[in-house]
């Protein structure tokens, strides 16, 4: 168990009969040994769930420890009772003077989560961390959502209102983490709604991430649909091994599928660097080519058809920014985790988020007006070396980035199976193989099926909504009410206040967006973009 300390995270780990919580190497604190129970009001407490086996992850990672962090070192609590067949439940039949807590123990348990971590990742690349999470395959859509919400004005001023609450919901999510010394979303809700919180999270966020991996393996037979028509011509499908059902199979398995398979998944971290850079290279094409691409648009909104109209936006910006599933455990890693650091990471990564939709979006539907594709790059010939460069970063982003998505909903479903049943190290493996090869075909077989992203991401922005609103809205009540139960302080308040305008803007916006992505889907005219070969 010696190198598990040099993890980047530190972890918790349930032993017979003794909880303890490893941080730093470098400083080792042992309180004395007591015979009591808990403090009722210890936050390292207030969760009776324990890892039921030993997991070491790229990004998912247990509770962080306690102690005032300092540069070089942390502490190193163990709390040591009496076990009974319950390994959840400590003795505390014993004497007077035994009940009676340490008072070093006391300090330690009431300090607040660990600021600093050697190993951790600095600001920079956390900005990097949370860009790639949010900026992907939605900036293929935006074009296409600022035509059917109305025009440029309208789409733009409806993603700013909305920018205010993402950027908020990220920092009431980090601030929720250290509260509850979670480093999933899934730990979060616990604390804030009980387990079946957390098994219903752990749902969603299976049902998001599953659809999420959908779209991107059709955006992988977009780019090859486009590079084969460019350089063969309309009848390339006709040859078996440039079919959109062959090259998507292939490439995926070949490409995809190997990376599925790893415990960690932190050996991506400069290939998604690289899908950053390659989505600021389509951004910069699209600009280019409205002032060089001589293309003739075709009507161009400035208002919407109706009021309701506005909202088909909506689950374009909650899709593109959503970023809310992996924004805890990006910030348990932090190098200096502190709710500033974290402020000016997520602020900037929001900025640089905003102004890459903005200027696509806004650049594409100019270009083309309502002739836009569901898939801006689908509007460009790709015989030309530039347009040909954009698809392959796309490719390259996609490829790179279903592993993670894969693995997030791969956690929350060993957080289901964790509360019933006990694995070995063994059938943690045999789980793991079986949850990707389910997934990765069932994905693989959907994306056959379904003809455009268009479809897919109007039923995945309601739920992105529940990331971006509900959620929050939930843990910063729970924290309101934990923390000052008769509403004394103006703080508690505010608290209060911000929590249900979340949540009800979170039930609204899933409840509007989810039907009007139904009646899409049912009411389809076929007038949406034909397949280039046949």
């Amino acid at each position: 168990m010696g190198t598990r300390h040099q993890d980047i995270c530190s972890r918790l780990q349930h032993d017979e009969g003794t909880r303890t919580i490893r941080a730093s190497p470098h400083i080792t604190y042992e309180p004395p040994t007591f015979e009591a129970s808990p403090l009722p009001h210890s936050p390292l407490m207030t969760s009776d769930r324990l890892p039921l086996f030993d997991t070491d992850s790229g990004f998912e990672h247990e509770p962080p420890f306690l102690g005032q962090g300092q540069a070089g070192g942390g502490a190193h609590l163990s709390v040591v009772g009496q076990g009974t067949q319950d390994s959840d439940s400590w003795h505390s039949g014993i004497d007077d003077e035994a009940n009676q807590p340490d008072p070093d123990m006391q300090f330690i348990m009431n300090l607040p989560p660990n600021t600093y971590n050697p190993n951790g990742t600095n600001t920079f690349y956390t900005v990097f961390l949370i860009v790639n999470a949010a900026l992907g395959a939605g900036l293929l859509n935006f074009p296409k959502a600022f035509d059917d919400a109305g025009g440029v004005g309208v789409a733009i001023s409806v993603q700013a209102l909305l920018m205010f609450f993402i950027v908020l919901a990220l920092l009431i999510l980090a601030f929720t983490a250290d509260q509850n010394l979670a480093n999933t979303i899934q730990e979060a809700m616990e604390s804030a709604a009980g387990v079946w919180g957390r098994r219903v999270t752990s749902l969603i966020v299976v049902l998001y991430t599953f659809g999420t991996t959908i779209t991107f393996i059709i955006i992988i037979g977009d780019q090859f649909d486009r590079g084969f028509a460019s350089m063969v011509g309309p009848d390339f499908c006709h040859y078996w091994y440039m079919d959109r059902r062959f090259t998507m199979t292939f490439s995926s398995v070949l490409l995809i599928l190997p990376l599925c398979y790893s415990k960690r998944i932190d050996f991506l971290r400069i290939p998604s660097t690289v899908g950053v850079i390659a989505i600021l290279y389509i951004v910069g094409l699209i600009v280019y080519e409205y002032f060089f691409g001589d293309f003739v648009p075709g009507p161009i909104k400035t208002s919407p058809s109706q009021w309701t109209d506005v909202f088909l936006v909506v689950p374009d910006i909650c899709f593109g920014y959503q970023c809310h599933v992996s924004v805890i455990p990006i910030y348990s890693c932090m190098k200096h985790r502190t709710l500033k650091q974290f402020s000016i990471a997520s602020t900037v990564a929001i900025i640089i988020c905003a102004f890459c939709y903005t200027v696509a979006a806004t650049f594409g539907y100019l270009t083309f007006g309502s002739l836009v594709d569901d898939d801006i790059l689908m509007s460009y010939s790709a015989s030309r070396p530039e347009v040909f460069v954009a698809v392959l970063a796309m490719a390259l982003k996609t490829y790179t980035t279903y592993p993670i998505l894969l693995f997030c909903g791969r956690e929350a479903i060993n957080s289901l199976v964790s509360d019933f049943y006990r694995l070995t190290e063994r059938q943690e493996v045999i789980l793991r193989v079986s949850v990707v090869s389910v997934w990765f075909l069932l994905s693989l077989v959907l994306a056959v099926v379904i003809p455009n992203i268009g479809d897919i991401i109007k039923i995945l922005g309601s739920l992105a909504a529940v990331f971006i609103f509900t959620l929050p809205g939930l843990g910063l009540l729970q924290y309101a009410h934990r923390s000052d139960p008769s509403c004394f302080l103006f703080r508690t308040k505010v608290f209060l206040v911000t929590s249900f305008v979340f949540s009800f803007l979170g039930a609204f916006i899933f409840g509007v967006v989810l039907t009007q992505g139904i009646q899409y889907n049912i009411m389809d005219t076929g007038l949406g973009p034909k397949p280039l070969c046949v």
